[in-house]
């Protein structure tokens, strides 16, 4: 076996040149890991943010990005219930960021991450779904709680996340508001299932009110701080909003006071979570779901080979597309 990889590496942060394919040691495991040989992965906004050199200070460099794949089973410890040749996605926990992640064509991760899969459908679908599914199943779920027949706001919502979102909050039962900055998007977000379509403005509390007068039930927030205090205007008494992203780069909050800011009786609450908030049989049940087509995958491009990674980050960076940009080695 060749003891070495082709690798996408950033030493430095900055423009998308500084994404380099360099020849690198594949890596080994050791106790409580795994290898995969990557197969697919999504090009994400935090990979963007990364290379910027705006990350968080777990990130270090150099580092191979990526903190989503789906790929073989290629290497497993002693008593691992893995096997090699099984198919597995995998994301977070300081995958692309504190150790290297996907960019690659082998990558090794905690066990405690991957979650085995079977499926006939193809790795640029898959490759678009563990972390935009972990991440909108996990707000729906476990920051928002939402159940059928409740009103479900998502704000940002032809992101890949609000894109998911909608599609697992219908299938969970919610009438689903969503808003985009951009009218000729209204379309899509009506196709996609989603009730309510909104254009927004950054004032869309009045508009959310005039379709439900008591304000929602439940909120994501995705576009961020600049949006967050509108979006709780937006909010019925004992509803919830959950913070999860930040698409305007918005994380922190000037000289925040809750009494000013967060009105009476609406909870705010925060997602920012794992693999293990996606239960394997959650994941079984969304790609059968895609498979029988009740559950629509947003993919904006696929590109193919690691040589694609540049354009796919610049593609994301200018947000040519809504939907997920997904990279497949051949």
């Amino acid at each position: 076996m060749n003891t070495t990889m082709r690798a996408v590496v950033l030493s430095e942060p900055g423009g998308v040149d500084k994404l380099v394919i360099k020849e690198v040691p594949i890596p080994q495991i050791a106790p409580g890991f795994v290898r995969i040989r990557v197969k697919a992965f999504g090009v994400n906004e935090s990979e963007v943010t990364s290379r910027n050199g705006l990350s968080s200070p777990d990130f270090t460099m150099p580092r191979i990005l990526g903190i989503e794949c789906v790929g073989i089973v290629d290497q497993t410890p002693e008593g691992s219930d893995l096997k090699p040749g099984q198919i597995v996605a995998t994301m977070m926990g300081g995958m692309g960021r504190s150790f290297d992640g996907a960019y690659a064509e082998y990558t090794v991760v905690p066990i405690s991450q991957v979650i085995p899969f079977e499926t006939s459908l193809p790795w640029d679908v898959v490759g678009a779904l563990p972390e935009m599914f972990q991440t909108a199943y996990g707000s729906l779920s476990k920051g928002l709680d939402l159940r059928a027949g409740q009103t479900l706001l998502i704000r940002g919502g032809t992101s890949t996340v609000g894109l998911s979102a909608a599609t697992i909050a219908k299938e969970m039962g919610a009438v689903v508001v969503s808003t985009t900055r951009r009218a000729d998007r209204i379309s899509m977000l009506r196709d996609l299932g989603v009730d309510h379509p909104i254009v927004d403005d950054g004032k869309i509390a009045d508009a959310v009110r005039a379709l439900f007068p008591r304000g929602v039930d439940a909120a994501l927030e995705l576009v961020g701080s600049r949006t967050l205090q509108d979006t709780l205007q937006a909010t019925r008494i004992h509803g919830t909003v959950c913070f999860t992203g930040a698409l305007s780069d918005g994380w922190t909050i000037a000289d925040f006071s809750p009494l000013g800011y967060i009105p009476a009786g609406v909870r705010l609450t925060s997602y920012g979570g794992e693999a293990s908030d996606l239960p394997a049989a959650v994941f079984d049940r969304q790609i059968r779901a895609i498979a029988a087509g009740r559950l629509k995958v947003s993919v904006a491009k696929v590109y193919h080979g690691l040589e694609g990674v540049r354009d796919a980050q610049a593609d994301l960076e200018s947000r040519a597309e809504p939907g997920k940009y997904v990279v497949v080695l051949d």
